[in-house]
């Protein structure tokens, strides 16, 4: 049986599957190291972290267009719905597409269009987190801060910050951050997943973060997981990714079943579905597999989504 999920941490680039990648390289003349699906393939059996950073450049690489921006929204929106999904929050990296040549408004008209799309011809309300990379100078954060702000009437609902989490502590971007909220967004940052409480903590204080994108580390501090969860803030959990970048040894050594029982709410979601081999349905299963239920993850997802009160009063009616 298929019931209703939210998912709220999926990236959208990492959603592009060999076939989608091979229709929008041929379109735009872009080389693949591979000109079949089946050889496409092979080359996304995740091996290690460098090698899912090689095939997310490559996929990345190939976008060049608004329409190719609205076909990943769309084409996994129709897969997410496969699995039950009635909402999601897909992240977007507009910088990196600027950085090779596209145009702002291209990138973001091409999502948004997208989002309205996928809802017209799926039935799955997809809003939209662009997400800051944390290598990137703290002038081009700002810069995708206003490009996000600027959408936030087409379906833009949030600023989010990712990238390498070790290397890069979230507090040399707080005015990003700012610019968002001033603007209406939430603020949905990576942290707790390369890097311990500490990073969680900066997310919380020099971001005001809303809710915290992985942030099963904080696990390791008793004290931040009583905060998580006298505040509320919504962890997304992302199983299968966290068992395929090595951050938890083993789906039994997981954390989420411990912060559940704390009282921290967690969603459930899929990460980057096509470079980990996994899908909505899977991760579900994998949390299911934990103790943690179907409703649990869809009760957790509806208080950590940004969407208005309107939406979340009908997503309300359709919890599991």
């Amino acid at each position: 049986m298929t019931f209703p999920k939210i998912e709220l941490h999926v990236h959208l680039e990492g959603t592009v599957r060999a076939a989608t990648l091979l229709d929008i390289a041929r379109r735009n003349g872009v080389p693949l190291p591979a000109d079949t699906v089946d050889g496409l393939r092979s080359l996304y059996e995740f091996t290690d972290f460098a090698h899912f950073l090689r095939v997310w450049r490559l996929t990345t690489g190939a976008l060049r267009t608004d329409a190719d921006f609205r076909q990943v929204v769309v084409d996994y929106a129709a897969e997410a719905a496969s699995h039950g999904a009635v909402y999601l929050e897909g992240i977007i990296s507009p910088s990196e597409h600027v950085k090779r040549g596209c145009d702002w408004d291209a990138v973001m008209t091409g999502f948004c269009d997208g989002a309205q799309q996928a809802r017209e011809l799926h039935g799955v309300h997809v809003r939209l987190t662009p997400d800051v990379n944390r290598g990137s100078p703290v002038e081009a954060a700002e810069q995708t801060a206003r490009y996000a702000v600027r959408y936030a009437g087409r379906g833009v609902v949030g600023l989010g910050l990712g990238g390498p989490e070790a290397e890069h502590p979230p507090e040399p971007f707080a005015r990003a951050f700012a610019i968002a909220r001033d603007g209406g967004l939430g603020s949905v940052p990576h942290a707790g997943e390369a890097s311990g409480p500490e990073s969680i903590r900066g997310a919380l204080g020099a971001l005001r973060a809303d809710r915290i994108r992985h942030g099963i580390r904080a696990v390791q501090d008793p004290d931040l997981v009583s905060e998580l969860a006298d505040r509320g803030i919504v962890l997304d959990v992302c199983p299968v990714s966290n068992l395929r970048t090595k951050v938890v040894p083993s789906l039994a050594d997981h954390p989420l079943p411990a912060l559940v029982a704390a009282g921290v709410p967690c969603t459930v979601s899929t990460d980057d579905p096509a470079m980990f081999d996994t899908d909505l349905a899977k991760d579900y299963a994998a949390a299911a597999e934990l103790g943690v239920s179907a409703a649990d993850c869809f009760q957790a997802g509806l208080r950590g989504a940004l969407c208005d009160d309107q939406l979340k009063a009908e997503l309300a009616l359709l919890a599991p």
